[in-house]
């Protein structure tokens, strides 16, 4: 599709990070952004600032987990502007889970769950069928991560599980899509090559009570720069994407009709052959054996 201004972008998880560097490319576009996130206090400073920019900007508290709150956000964005044209799911959650999977606790699993894939599934219920309704052309951009979408560190499984099953899930709208000859296209985003600094590190200060870690952690959660120091002090260097790259490779994305919102990376290609070269030789997955824990 071609992205003009007066058109629509709606983005969930847009009040930091990608979200927000995304938002702020469709508002430079000219489009008018709709905002969702459940961080009231975040969501309200990105809101002013776009606006402040001259963006035509709706905001809106939406937990995605929630079918009922992202059913209220498509009603809020069709009844201020009339149409949507572009849809991010992007929220997205870590899990807080530690150990061995067995070890794991069941709302980890449920909270994490809940959002990177509920969140996505509610975000098609709610848009998709008025997207194509409206007939004019669309698009949809599911987040998902090299970390599972491509395959698993198995450090964080949980989290790995969902994005696997967020590339399943935009693969299978994508062929509807299809099918029903829509005007309206769908892409996986893997954001990266790097690492990014994203609030992902802290969604824990967002997890809901009905999910709530049922026994103190192990060990205490750890942040993105103390993640950073502590990869620094065993030699390592921790090289970052910026969110704003992110941001373009959506967008040219979009414009080009590319379902695979993949960054060249020379390690994720190596991944990939890796996977699929042990799925053709029905062999073992020795391309986990550097990440395997001991």
């Amino acid at each position: 599709m071609r992205l003009e201004p007066g058109q629509v972008a709606v983005v969930t998880g847009a009040a930091s990070g990608i979200g927000l560097a995304m938002a702020r490319r469709f508002a430079a576009e000219g489009l008018k952004v709709v905002l969702a996130d459940v961080e009231e206090g975040a969501l309200r400073k990105a809101s002013e600032e776009l606006t402040a920019d001259g963006a035509d900007v709706l905001a809106r508290t939406v937990d995605v987990s929630d079918r009922d709150s992202v059913l209220s956000l498509a009603d809020a964005a069709y009844e201020t502007f009339g149409a949507v044209h572009v849809l991010c799911n992007n929220a997205g959650v870590g899990s807080g889970a530690e150990g061995r999977m067995w070890e794991h606790e069941p709302n980890d699993w449920k909270w994490a769950f809940s959002v990177n894939v509920w969140g996505v599934f509610h975000g098609i219920q709610a848009f998709v069928p008025r997207m194509i309704a409206g007939g004019a052309p669309g698009h949809v951009v599911n987040t998902s991560s090299g970390d599972g979408g491509i395959a698993p560190l198995p450090t964080a499984s949980v989290y790995a599980v969902t994005k696997a099953a967020v590339v399943t899930m935009t693969e299978s709208l994508y062929a509807h899509l299809k099918a029903e000859g829509a005007a309206v296209g769908a892409s996986v985003l893997f954001p990266g090559p790097h690492m990014l600094r994203t609030g992902l590190w802290e969604s824990h200060r967002n997890r809901p009570e009905r999910y709530a870690k049922e026994r103190p952690r192990k060990s205490p959660y750890r942040s993105l720069d103390q993640y950073e120091a502590a990869m620094r002090q065993a030699g390592h260097e921790v090289n970052f994407t910026p969110v704003e790259e992110v941001a373009g490779h959506v967008v040219d994305g979009i414009r080009s009709d590319r379902f695979w919102m993949l960054p060249d990376s020379e390690h994720s290609d190596r991944q990939i052959r890796a996977r699929s070269q042990s799925m053709l030789d029905r062999s073992n997955p020795a391309y986990l054996e550097s990440f395997i824990l001991d």
